[in-house]
C-alpha cells in the first residue's frame, strides 16, 4: 500500500499537509509544483489501495485523475476550497470542500485536527491572504502583536515561494521547503532558527518586491488596477504576492497583474476587491486556461490582444 500526498506547492498547500503530517506522519510520495501547477492528478498512475490525500487543487481540474483513481480502488481524502464542479459520489472518496471566500484548505485542516496545529493554520490563512480571518484568529489565540506578525511574514514567504514558471523559477522546490518546515512543530520554532528557510526567503521577498513597486501601473480605473510585471524569474516569483499587497493597500479596487511570458501572452492574477471578496473565479472562468475562487484567480495564458476585453468584463462586473 502507498501513501500519496498531492498538495499545491504555495503556503496554503503546504502548510496543510504540515498540518496533518505532524499529526500523523507518514513515508509518502509527495507530488506538488509550481503554484500555478494545478492538475496534479491526471498524469499520475494510482494503483489500487492507494492512499490518496490531496490538498489545496481544484477537483474541478482534476477530475479525470480522481475519477481514475477511484475506478483502481485507490482512497482518496480531498480537502479544499476551489470550484470544485461535479464532486463523485463514490465510497472510496472523502471530500471536505468549502469555497467560502474566507477559508483556505489550512483552516479546513485545522478545524479537522481540532486546532492541534493552530498556529501553523494561521499562517496558511496570512499566506493566503485572508488577512481579516488570520488577524481575527490571532487574537482569538491571545497571540502578541510580534507573533502575530512573525506569523503574517512566514506565511507570506512561503506563499511567495510557490509562484514561477518553473521550478527554476523557485528559491526553494515546494516539496524541498515541506520537508524542510515540517521539522519545526510549531512555525514559531521556524522564525527563531537563524538557519531556516523563513530567513532565506525574508531577503529574496525584499529583493523581488522592490523590482515591483517600481513597475508603474499600466491602466488604473475606480474599479480596477493593473499591473503589467516584464518577464523575468524576479517577477514570476513576485506576481501573486505583490496582488495581494496591491490589494490590502488599495481594498476598494479589483487588481489585475500580468506576468509576461512573451510579446504576445502573460499569465494573469486576479485579485477581487477586498471589500466584494466574489467573482474573480467566474470572471476568469471565462477564458481559456483560466479559473480559481471567489476572491482570487488567474489565467494560465492570455493574449495580450484580449487584455482591454478582460479589464472591461471586470470592470462591468464590480460596476
Amino acid at each position: 500500500m502507498r501513501h500519496i500526498d498531492i498538495f499545491n506547492g504555495d503556503a496554503d498547500g503546504i502548510i496543510s499537509l504540515i498540518q496533518l503530517r505532524l499529526n500523523e506522519p507518514r513515508d509518502s510520495i509527495l507530488l506538488t509544483g509550481v503554484k500555478r501547477e494545478n492538475q496534479l492528478m491526471n498524469d499520475f498512475e494510482f494503483q489500487p489501495d492507494d492512499q490518496v490525500t490531496v490538498l489545496d487543487i481544484s477537483m474541478e481540474k482534476n477530475q479525470e485523475g480522481l475519477l481514475r483513481a477511484l475506478d483502481v480502488g485507490a482512497n482518496v481524502h480531498y480537502v479544499d476550497h476551489h470550484r470544485p464542479g461535479e464532486i463523485p459520489t463514490h465510497p472510496n472518496l472523502l471530500a471536505d470542500i468549502n469555497t467560502d471566500a474566507n477559508v483556505c484548505t489550512a483552516l479546513l485542516v485545522d478545524e479537522k485536527l481540532k486546532g492541534k496545529y493552530h498556529h501553523w493554520a494561521i499562517a496558511a490563512a496570512y499566506g493566503d491572504n485572508l488577512i481579516a480571518k488570520a488577524d481575527a484568529l490571532c487574537q482569538q489565540a491571545q497571540l502578541s502583536e510580534l507573533q502575530s506578525k512573525q506569523l503574517k511574514e512566514l506565511g507570506t514567504l512561503v506563499n511567495y515561494n510557490g509562484y514561477g514558471a518553473a521550478l527554476a523559477d523557485l528559491h526553494y522546490e515546494p516539496a524541498t521547503l515541506f520537508k524542510q518546515l515540517l521539522e519545526y512543530t510549531s512555525p514559531f520554532e521556524a522564525v527563531a532558527d537563524s538557519q531556516s528557510a523563513y530567513h532565506q526567503l525574508k531577503n529574496a521577498y525584499q529583493e523581488d518586491m522592490n523590482l515591483a513597486n517600481s513597475i508603474k501601473a499600466h491602466y488604473q480605473s475606480s474599479i480596477v488596477k493593473v499591473t503589467i510585471l516584464p518577464n523575468a524569474a524576479w517577477a514570476r516569483r513576485i506576481s501573486g504576492v505583490f496582488g495581494n499587497q496591491q490589494a490590502n493597500q488599495h481594498p476598494s479596487l479589483a487588481h489585475l497583474v500580468l506576468t509576461e511570458i512573451d510579446s504576445q501572452t502573460a499569465v494573469v492574477s486576479l485579485r477581487a476587491p477586498l471589500a466584494h471578496k466574489h467573482g474573480a473565479g467566474e470572471i476568469c472562468s471565462k477564458y481559456k486556461s483560466g479559473g480559481g475562487r471567489e476572491a482570487a484567480a488567474g489565467i494560465n495564458q492570455l493574449n495580450i490582444e484580449l487584455l482591454n476585453q478582460l479589464i472591461s468584463d471586470i470592470e462591468t462586473y464590480y460596476s
